[in-house]
């Protein structure tokens, strides 16, 4: 495991969609998710996407209540109708904060750590943090709901 550098913006990274990983049982990605589980708990994150390591796959981390867990190819199958706004941070833009609004509640389908399928239902916090993670692999960060929403 290695802490791994924390990409910021402007990177173009961080606004170009991550390509889907074909083998996610391979040693580079069970490398890189043990790293960004150890990159976002030196940071006390609540997530973190490959691409704010750098990497263009489709992995995410999500760090939160004293758990974490990697997800491979995550996709958002369902948002609730209910919305609730959350101030966000970012840690690819440090110490900035924007009042986001997303749907209170999503269901994630992915594969797990050991490649199975599975569907994962977050609401408020985890829902959230799943919503910012996925966007990060979909080259979407918070200052660009910033500037939708005029903030």
């Amino acid at each position: 495991m290695a802490i791994r550098k924390i990409v910021t913006i402007p990177d173009v990274i961080l606004s170009t969609p991550s390509q889907g990983v074909s083998n996610p049982l391979s040693e580079d990605i069970k490398s890189l998710i043990s790293d960004m589980k150890e990159t976002v708990l030196s940071v006390n994150g609540f997530g973190i996407a490959a691409p704010q390591v750098g990497v263009s796959s489709r992995v995410v981390v999500i760090s939160f209540k004293n758990t974490q867990f990697g997800l491979i190819n995550p996709e958002i199958t369902w948002t609730s109708s209910g919305t609730s706004v959350l101030e966000e941070g970012c840690l690819s833009i440090p110490k900035i904060y924007f009042p986001i609004e997303r749907p209170k509640k999503v269901k994630v389908k992915a594969l797990n750590e050991l490649g199975e399928e599975i569907e994962i239902e977050g609401k408020d916090m985890l829902a959230k943090i799943l919503q910012h993670e996925i966007d990060h692999i979909n080259g979407v960060v918070i200052a660009d709901y910033a500037k939708k929403q005029k903030v």
